[in-house]
């Protein structure tokens, strides 16, 4: 899941994550996903960061059409939903407890059409990694995923292995505290790592990465 740890006194701030649905406007297309804060949380709602992923994919950052792409810790799927609306072939991931909830999603907000490119799959980062091909994404895409220090090593391991030289991987998040620049510390060991958008109204990074050659890694 997307795994972001909430405090439940701070609930009354957060009046948004108990709305029953959140409403957009993406690729020409009104998508309106199901939020679900009291049966799964965190996981089940759209936080900033899912939002100015999207936006950017929307904006052409990156060509989309006929790619592969794979939503890691999806949550609501806005991310994966947008990437399939303009055009991608996507796999959308999350773990098992939140995958008919996401489905729902994907059901509902894409056409027939699109919806035959379109994958949920279950995926608990660092585990079960062969039942996906090594190198089988073009784009990996995350939001707000790198939050908790004791799944780093394990979504590392996970990006590495769904990435070839080729791929791009996108992550967009706060930086809330210095274990999330710890994180980027430790990704620019396996990937060569650059900020490409930041949102200033949101504080949402965009950060993209690929993996090192063996030659810059000499």
């Amino acid at each position: 899941m997307a795994l972001v740890p909430y405090d439940e006194a701070a609930r009354p701030a957060l009046p948004k994550f108990h709305e029953p649905f959140a409403t957009f406007r993406f690729a020409g297309h009104t998508v309106r996903v199901r939020q679900d804060w009291r049966q799964l949380g965190v996981a089940a709602v759209v936080w900033d960061a899912a939002v100015v992923l999207s936006t950017y994919l929307e904006m052409g950052a990156v060509e989309l059409r006929g790619c592969s792409a794979v939503e890691l810790g999806a949550g609501t799927g806005l991310v994966g939903i947008v990437a399939a609306l303009l055009g991608a072939h996507v796999t959308v991931t999350d773990r098992k407890v939140a995958l008919e909830f996401l489905k729902s999603n994907l059901q509902a907000n894409l056409p027939p059409h699109v919806q035959t490119n379109t994958v949920v799959k279950e995926l608990t980062w660092g585990q079960n990694l062969e039942s996906f091909s090594p190198g089988e994404f073009d784009l990996i895409l995350g939001a707000d995923i790198i939050y908790l220090e004791e799944t780093f090593t394990d979504l590392l391991q996970t990006l590495d292995y769904l990435c070839s030289h080729h791929s791009v991987i996108l992550l967009a998040c706060r930086i809330r505290y210095e274990r999330d620049n710890n994180f980027l510390v430790m990704m620019e060991r396996q990937f060569t790592v650059s900020k490409v958008h930041y949102d200033p109204e949101k504080d949402v990074h965009i950060y993209k990465a690929q993996k090192r050659s063996q030659r810059e890694d000499l």
